[in-house]
Formats: C-alpha cells, structure tokens, sequence
C-alpha cells in the first residue's frame, strides 16, 4: 500500500522553488497553479509537490498549434 500524497505549506513550497511566498500567492491567483494541485481550508493552503511541479514544468505538445489570427 503506498503512502498517501503529502501536502505541504506554501511556506515549504516557495523554499522548494527558492521563492517567495508572495510569488506563490501570485502563481495560484493567476492560475499557473491549478485548483486540482492544492487545497484551501479557512486561510491555509495545502500543495501536493509532485502535481505542482509537472504542472509548473509541463512542455506544450509542439503538434498543438495555436489559432491563427
């Protein structure tokens, strides 16, 4: 049985990444850090590193072209 995801401060969080917290708050408002990656109880949030990473660091499918203007 594996151990369930763990999820961290957004202080432990931006010490991961080596930045602020107010970058944090930034990214997840502006949602570089989708809704599905953490959880907000009262006025904590909680992030589950992996998905945050392959969140942040996801690479777009070069087949995907964007609509021409």
């Amino acid at each position: 049985m594996s151990e369930p995801d763990k999820f961290i401060t957004i202080e432990e969080l931006s010490k991961h990444f080596a930045i602020s917290t107010s970058t944090i708050r930034s990214w997840y408002r502006r949602g570089l850090i989708p809704k599905e990656t953490y959880f907000k109880v009262g006025g904590t949030y909680r992030f589950n590193l992996p998905k945050v990473v392959a969140a942040l660091t996801k690479i777009p499918d070069p087949e995907v072209k964007p609509d021409s203007i």
